[in-house]
C-alpha cells in the first residue's frame, strides 16, 4: 500500500557574506526548475544596489526571482512582515510545481520564515525614535545596557551593537511589562507547513572569505556606493533605515566628513568580515545543515549541492511508492 503523497521540497541556501549563496542558489534553481525567494532584509528596498551586492538584471534574467526592490527606500520591514510575504510567495510557487529556493544571509528573517516569531505587542514608533535618538548621542553600548537590565537573558542573546534587535527586544519589555524571554517561551510559534526543507550551507575557509569581502568592499566603492549613497541621502534624509547598513553607514560617515574614504573603506571591510562571523554563529545554530566546505560559484560545491538534492528528491519519491 503507498504511502501518503510527500510534502514538496523546499531548500535553503544560506551562509556568509560574499560566501556565494547567488551562484548557488541559481546554479540550483536552473536544474531543478526552481524560482528563487530572496531573504536579505536590505536587498527587499527599492534603489539601494550597489551596497547590496543584489543578482544582476541577466541573473533575475535565468530564473525567476521574488522579494527583490519590494520596499520603499522610506519604508519598515519588519522579520514578521517579510514572513508573511514569504509565506505567501512560496504557497504560489508550489501551485506552479516548482521548487522554491530560498537564498540570503538575513538569519532573523530565516528563522521567522522557517519556525515563525511569537506575537509580540506592535511596535511603537515614538519609543523607537527616542532609543534611537539616545543610542547615537550615548555610548555604543547604551541600549545593550537599558536590556540587561530589564531582561539579562535576551541581553545575552543579541549582540551590543545590533541596534533594530536590541530597540525590538526593550519595546517589547516596556509594552508587554514582562521579560522577551518568558514571552518566548509562553507563546506558540508557528512554524512553516507544508514543505520538505533542505538546508544548504556554504562555509569556506575563513582567510579566503576574508579575502573576497575586503575585494567585494573595494569595489561596491569603486562602483560608486558613495554616490549612490549621496542620491538617497539627500532624497530621503540620512535616516531611511538600510543607510544604517553595512557599507551605507561607513559612506554616509564619509559624506559627513567623520571618516576619511580611505578609512571608510576600511571600516566597511572590518564590519562586513564582524558580520559574517556573526551570520555563521547564528547559522550553526541551524538545524540539519548540510554544511559544504567551499564557495557557492565553486563547480564542485554545485554539484554536491545538486546531488544533495537529487538524494532528497529521489528519497521522497522512494517513501510515496512505499
Amino acid at each position: 500500500m503507498a504511502s501518503a503523497r510527500p510534502e514538496p521540497l523546499l531548500v535553503v541556501v544560506l551562509g556568509p557574506t560574499a560566501s556565494g549563496k547567488t551562484a548557488l542558489s541559481l546554479a540550483l534553481a536552473e536544474r531543478f526548475n526552481g524560482e528563487i525567494v530572496n531573504c536579505d532584509s536590505v536587498a527587499m528596498y527599492r534603489e539601494f544596489d550597489i551596497g547590496t551586492a543584489k543578482p544582476t538584471p541577466s541573473e533575475r534574467a535565468r530564473v525567476p526571482h521574488h522579494l527583490l526592490d519590494c520596499v520603499a527606500p522610506a519604508s519598515h520591514m519588519t522579520a514578521g512582515e517579510y514572513a508573511r510575504q514569504a509565506r505567501q510567495v512560496l504557497d504560489e510557487i508550489k501551485s506552479r510545481g516548482h521548487l522554491p529556493v530560498i537564498v540570503g544571509g538575513t538569519g532573523l528573517y530565516l528563522r521567522a520564515l522557517l519556525e515563525g516569531l511569537f506575537p509580540g505587542p506592535q511596535r511603537s514608533e515614538e519609543l523607537r525614535e527616542r532609543l534611537r535618538e539616545r543610542a547615537q548621542i550615548r555610548a555604543s553600548d547604551y541600549l545593550h545596557r537599558i536590556l540587561q537590565r530589564l531582561d539579562h537573558a535576551a541581553a545575552k542573546k543579541i549582540h551590543a551593537n545590533d541596534i533594530p534587535k536590541l530597540i525590538r527586544a526593550i519595546e517589547v519589555c516596556l509594552a508587554s511589562r514582562q521579560k522577551i524571554t518568558g514571552l518566548w517561551q509562553e507563546r506558540g510559534r508557528e512554524p512553516l507547513p507544508g514543505f520538505r526543507i533542505l538546508r544548504i550551507g556554504l562555509d569556506p575557509e575563513r582567510q579566503a572569505l576574508y579575502a573576497r569581502i575586503n575585494h567585494r568592499a573595494q569595489q561596491m566603492f569603486e562602483n560608486g556606493l558613495v554616490e549612490e549613497t549621496k542620491r538617497l541621502v539627500e532624497k530621503y534624509g540620512d535616516t531611511a533605515g538600510p543607510l544604517s547598513s553595512l557599507g551605507y553607514r561607513q559612506a554616509v560617515q564619509f559624506l559627513r566628513g567623520e571618516l576619511t574614504q580611505e578609512q571608510a573603506l576600511q571600516a566597511a571591510q572590518q564590519s562586513h568580515r564582524n558580520y559574517a562571523k556573526r551570520q555563521m554563529t547564528w547559522f550553526r545554530r541551524e538545524p540539519a545543515v548540510h554544511w559544504l566546505r567551499g564557495f557557492g560559484d565553486d563547480a564542485h560545491m554545485q554539484q554536491e549541492a545538486a546531488t544533495q538534492v537529487e538524494r532528497d528528491i529521489q528519497q521522497a519519491f522512494t517513501d510515496e511508492r512505499g
